[in-house]
């Protein structure tokens, strides 16, 4: 897999009155291979339009969206776990095995490094809602994807079940490598994971701060400076566009 191009790319959508509206306008960034991006930005910016064009869910009306090649395999995970409340935790993470390449011994392994080994044979209707989003995040690593797009996975969770699954993520992205873009509009979960984090402001991108420090990151005095940056960003932005 290459960087991701992104070149002036626009989606519009129209509204029932017919008017005609911008999710996205003449956006241009790029995603690094290998690298974990996060992309920031207030509610209504269009980071979950942006995330649907990566995963081919919808297609640009401008602009050029290039993987470098054939668009790779994709895992995508949502806000909410979407788990198939039919089938038990172990069926729903080896959905992938049915025609999709997902490895069944690999699924195993995950449910065992995140907590859910007991919790096999245990319908979603079972389990708390950290558990179920644990399991829909081993779901979409199960199919092994090269790029896992996430939007805003753990916004649901509370503080400490956030954290553990923020470190489960950065653990299973340094042990098998991928391209991460993780959408948020929580500024501590930004700098925390990213090292990439794009700052997209009104349908455009705004602004890059890069984190070049290790995973795992236990450090929080390095993150106040690249918080204060991303709110430069935002609020630079917002004076151009008065």
């Amino acid at each position: 897999m290459s960087d991701i191009r992104i070149e002036n790319l626009s989606r519009f959508y129209t509204l029932p009155d017919g008017k005609r509206v911008a999710a996205l306008y003449d956006c241009s960034l790029s995603v690094r291979d290998g690298s974990f991006t996060v992309i920031v930005g207030k509610s209504g910016c269009g980071k979950t339009t942006l995330l649907r064009l990566l995963a081919g869910l919808e297609q640009p009306d401008e602009g050029i969206l290039d993987f470098g090649g054939p668009r790779p395999r994709t895992g995508v995970m949502f806000q909410t776990p979407r788990l198939l409340p039919w089938l038990t935790v172990e069926e729903n993470v080896c959905i992938w095995q049915h025609g999709m390449g997902g490895s069944a011994e690999l699924a195993g392994q995950y449910l065992k490094d995140f907590g859910l080994d007991s919790f096999r044979q245990a319908y979603p209707d079972q389990l708390s809602g950290g558990m179920a989003q644990r399991a829909a995040l081993v779901r979409t690593l199960s199919c092994r994807p090269r790029l896992l797009l996430m939007d805003e996975p753990f916004a649901a969770l509370d503080y400490f079940t956030r954290e553990k699954l923020q470190d489960e993520l950065m653990t299973q992205y340094v042990r098998h490598p991928m391209t991460i873009v993780f959408i948020t509009h929580d500024l501590d979960e930004a700098v925390r994971l990213g090292q990439d984090i794009l700052v997209m402001h009104k349908g455009c991108c705004g602004g890059h701060v890069r984190n070049d420090e290790g995973y795992p990151r236990p450090s929080v005095a390095g993150r106040l400076a690249m918080k204060t940056d991303i709110l430069h960003i935002l609020n630079e932005e917002k004076e151009n566009r008065i």
